[in-house]
Formats: structure tokens, sequence, C-alpha cells
């Protein structure tokens, strides 16, 4: 069975200030750092080079790097260069991201996005495991060579809904979950990757549970942020279908419920984060990434009230 962790969100700031978290959360003694690539934003990928130079323990991770925008060659290109430089440490996540944002801002032709997530996983695990791949597909076309095999990556990708989640079960190193609720992890993710892998003949997969957390005593406060900072989710379809499943009807008005968020967001004060964070492991999870939210007037303590909360956490596991 795979170790249970609980990592954490390094994104926000500039480059500097985002290899210096990185470097933080080592000290602290968090297990792993995890960056996302969005848009024209920081590349995830290059701040882990960066950071891969400055730290020694500490894992780090992609959730996730979009699939459209970059050809799985670049993506196993990019990701040699952050495993020589961190042996062991490095996990690569990927995944379709969302159609409008890649449509509008790639001029990406979003179609068959489970098809073309399949493709991409492939090509990348096959270019890093056998150091060579030729694959023609109706999404893609690779053919190329690298020095050496990297076999120490993990390759994961990011699981919404069922189908999603089978996928992973069946080809990909992990599922990477975001603001899924946990009894819908349990539910419907676990036994979906757990029919993948049986299809493919393997053990199931390590569940990574994306979770937005914030320790604070008013869970107003904390509710008012985390709608502020995650409104586009309920609007999404493919999110709110989820929501939906989940048992939470009320997503179908675009906006979050405060029922909803409960179901989300690790909230509360200390011992309320750390049991809800042990809950979601206990019901299947491998891993959390925690997604530190600020509430209150003074987000700097705020901030390491939590990463505190989480550093703790993460020594008992």
């Amino acid at each position: 069975m795979a170790k249970q962790r609980i990592g954490v969100t390094a994104m926000g700031g500039d480059s500097k200030a985002v290899v210096a978290r990185i470097q933080e959360l080592e000290r602290m003694g968090v297990s792993a750092a995890w960056l996302t690539t969005g848009g024209a934003g920081l590349d995830g990928l290059t701040l882990f080079a960066a950071a891969a130079a400055r730290t020694e323990r500490i894992l780090l991770g992609t959730c996730i790097t979009p699939t459209w925008p970059r050809h799985p060659i670049v993506t196993a290109s990019q990701a040699q260069v952050v495993a020589q430089l961190s042996p062991g440490r490095f996990r690569l996540g990927v995944g379709p991201s969302h159609k409008a944002g890649m449509e509008t801002m790639f001029g990406a032709h979003f179609r068959t996005a489970l098809a073309n997530l399949r493709e991409y996983l492939t090509i990348v695990k096959t270019l890093l495991r056998e150091g060579s791949v030729d694959f023609d597909g109706e999404h893609y076309h690779a053919h190329a060579k690298i020095e050496a095999p990297v076999r120490d990556v993990p390759v994961m990708a990011s699981a919404l809904r069922r189908r999603s989640f089978e996928l992973c079960g069946e080809h990909a190193d992990g599922a990477i979950s975001w603001v899924c609720p946990g009894h819908y992890l349990r539910e419907v993710a676990l036994p979906a990757m757990k029919e993948g892998a049986r299809k493919a003949e393997r053990d199931t997969p390590p569940l990574v549970a994306h979770v937005p957390v914030c320790v604070h005593d008013n869970l107003r406060e904390v509710r008012a942020v985390a709608r502020e900072q995650m409104v586009y989710y309920p609007k999404l379809p493919f999110y709110q279908q989820m929501f939906v499943d989940a048992g939470y009807p009320e997503a179908k008005e675009g906006a979050w419920s405060d029922r909803l968020l409960d179901a989300v967001v690790a909230m509360g004060k200390e011992e309320q984060v750390a049991g809800k964070l042990r809950e979601l492991l206990a019901w299947g999870a491998t891993e959390i990434i925690a997604m530190p939210i600020t509430a209150g007037p003074q987000r700097d303590a705020s901030m390491r009230r939590t990463l505190s909360c989480l550093a703790e956490v993460s020594k008992t596991l």
C-alpha cells in the first residue's frame, strides 16, 4: 500500500516566492509540494526544476499540467529535467482541464477528452519507462527516443467523474481529484478505480484528494472566502454534474451552498481540520493535497496557522 501523505499547494506570487515557499514547506516537515499550471501563468514544471536544485527531501508534484497546450513528448522532455534534479521525488500529474478555457485561450479542438488523456498517458509513460515511443492515435502521433529511461516518475491524471476515475485505475499511476466531497470519493471514485484496475489486471493505483483547507474559528468567514475564490466551479458543467451526482442538486443553480462547501472544504479549528483529513484517508484517499485558504483580517497569521496544522498532521502519518 502506498504511503499516506499530506502535501500542500505552493502557488502564489512570482517565481522566487514560489521556490522560497517550497523550501519553507520542506523546513516545516511537509512531505510534498504541488503546483498547478493554468493559462499563461507560471509553469509548474519550470518552477520545480528550480526548486529541485534547492531542496533535498520534499516530494514535488504537478496537479495538473494541462494536456491540450503541450504535446506529450514535450511534457516528457520537461519531466526528465525535474526527475534528474530530484531523483525519486517527482510526480507528474496531467489532465485535460476545461473545454471553455482550452478552446478560448489556446484554440484547442477540445473533443473526446478521455480518449485524449488515454493517448497522452500512453505516450508519456512509454517514453519515460522504455526510453522510446512509436505511437499513432486519433489525437497524437509520437515517435521519439531519449538517452535513458526515467522509471521513477509516477504519471498520474486528474479525475472528476466515474469514467475518468476508471480510466485512471486502468492506465495512470494515480488519480488526482479536486473539490470532490469525501463520500463521493469513497462511493464513486474508488470503486471506479478498482474496476479500471481489474480490467487492466493490475493493482489499484493511489487516489490523491486535492482539498481546500482553512484552520479558522469563524466558519462563516471561511465559507465567504471559499465561495469567492472558487466561484466558477459550480458553473462549469462537468463540476456541476459531479456535485449533483454526489447528492447536491442545488449545484444546478451555479453557486455554492453552505452544505456543499462544508462537504468540500476542510475547515474549522485544528482538531476539526485534522479529523476531516484523517477521515478522507480512512475512506480510501492515499494522499491529500491541501490548498490553504486564508480567512479573517490577519491573512498571514491565518496561513501560518493552517500550514502549522498540516505539518503536525503530516507528522502523525
